[in-house]
This record gives C-alpha cells, structure tokens and sequence, in this order.
C-alpha cells in the first residue's frame, strides 16, 4: 500500500513539475511588449502575441485584449474573473497530495498494528512460547512499515508546501497582471482620444484661419 501511495505521489509531483516549468514566463517582458503594441494601437498583434505566450498571466492578458472597448471598471472585472478561473489549473492536484501526506502515516501505523498482531498471534499459537527470531521479526516489521509511512508523508508533504507557494506566487503575478493590463489598455485609449480632440481642434482652427482670409 505504501508502495502505491509512493509511486502515485511521484507521478502527481511529476505533473506538477512539468506544468509550473511549462508556463513559466517573463510577466514584466510580456507587459512591456504588450504595452508597446497598445500604444501604438496595434491591438491585433498584442492579441497574437498574449495567445502565443504560454501560462495563465498571458491567458488574463488577453481577455482584457478581448474586451478592450469595455470601461475600465469593467475591465477590472473580466480581469478578475479570468483570473479566478486560472487558479484550479494552477492547484490541480495539490489536493491529492495533502491527503497522501495525511494518509501515509496512518498506513504506517496499520503496518505496524499488523505486524505486532501477527507476533503476538505467534506466539500464541506456541502457548507463550517465542524465540527471540521471531519477536524481533514483527517488530522490525512494523518499524519499518512506520518509518516507511513517515518518509513518504514528509516527502510529500515537503512537495505540497513548494508547490503551494508557486501557486501563491502565481495569483500574485496573475492581479498584477490584469492590473497592468487594465490601466495600459486605458491609458492608451485615454491618449488616443486626446489626440484625436486636438487634431479636430486643430482642423477647426485651420478652418476658421482660412474662412478668415476670405
């Protein structure tokens, strides 16, 4: 039984590993390139570029792409929403983990139970009588069975723990992320209306300039 709980502990560690290796990516170089492409009100080549980025923060980063017309209280929202669904992927499995942890040295302990009850069964069977093989035989057994559910359950337990903080950090990245997201995409509107004002209040003025001379 332990044998199996160790073995599905470590393909569940195994997935974990190649999941937070497969999104790991650069937020601060994704926002600067995201940025430089809404500034310049090329939105279609942030989207491709927040698509193409792999992990979580890239995902929330294009759905306030998608829904860039939206206000910015609004935008806040769809940000936090895709954030919100990004977390199972990230605790996929996590569960799992912490209830091996738990449940591996109560395992040990039932080795041990068994193996004490399979000697002193023994030595029932011999009317009292045991020789000193086969005491220390039960014994080694179920201190074995205890220290192989207490190696297995720290183990674990010591992967859940990391684990847990790279999903902390990850939500962390994730709202800073659509924080980020949310002022660059209004920011960017912001200005752009400010320039579209002054070019119409410069042609008015060219207008009025050359109405004047007539």
């Amino acid at each position: 039984m332990l044998g199996l709980l160790a073995f599905v502990s470590m393909l569940l560690i195994l997935e974990r590993m190649f999941f937070f290796q497969r999104v790991k990516i650069s937020i601060g170089d994704l926002l600067l390139g995201l940025a430089n492409h809404v500034r310049k009100g090329a939105f279609a080549e942030a989207l491709h570029e927040a698509a193409r980025a792999p992990g979580p923060a890239a995902r929330v980063a294009h759905a306030v792409l998608m829904r860039k017309n939206l206000p910015r209280r609004d935008l806040r929202d769809v940000a936090q929403e895709a954030g919100q669904l990004e977390v199972p992927r990230m605790e996929r499995n996590l569960r799992a983990l912490y209830g091996i942890a738990l449940v591996a040295p109560l395992v040990g302990m039932l080795g041990t139970v068994s193996g004490l009850t399979k000697t002193f069964m023994e030595v029932s069977e011999d009317k009292g009588f045991a020789s000193q093989a086969e005491m220390s035989g039960g014994v080694y057994e179920s201190l074995v069975t205890t220290g192989l559910g207490l190696a297995v359950a720290i183990a674990v337990y010591l992967f859940y723990l990391y684990f847990y903080g790279r999903v902390k950090r990850m939500v962390h990245r994730i709202e800073r992320t659509g924080v980020e997201m949310v002022n660059i995409v209004c920011d960017a509107r912001e200005q752009a209306e400010i320039v579209s004002f002054r070019e119409e209040a410069e042609e008015i003025s060219s207008k009025e300039e050359k109405t004047a001379k007539k």
